[in-house]
């Protein structure tokens, strides 16, 4: 099943639109998008496969750590994150 992943890291100083744009990069081979200019922390939602919302999570945490590396973002730790299933795999 396909998951829609919600992640976000929240950090001690504000994000720059440069930085967001890296981050949008970084996760763009996921089927991703990045948030977070001018805010404490960033975001980025995801998409990944896996049988279980949980497994989901667990799946695109390391994902989510190694795009904020990718994009030289500081090193905060994953504050949220939230899994939505994929609509087409609901209704198969």
């Amino acid at each position: 099943m396909r998951w829609s992943i919600s992640l976000r890291a929240d950090g001690d100083r504000v994000m720059e639109l440069a930085e967001i744009v890296e981050l949008a990069d970084a996760v763009a081979i996921h089927d991703g998008i990045a948030s977070g200019m001018g805010t404490q922390s960033y975001s980025a939602q995801i998409v990944v496969e896996a049988p279980s919302s949980d497994e989901a999570v667990d799946k695109a945490i390391p994902i989510f750590e190694a795009a904020a590396r990718t994009a030289g973002l500081p090193e905060w730790p994953v504050a949220w994150a939230e899994s939505i299933a994929d609509e087409e795999d609901l209704f198969e």
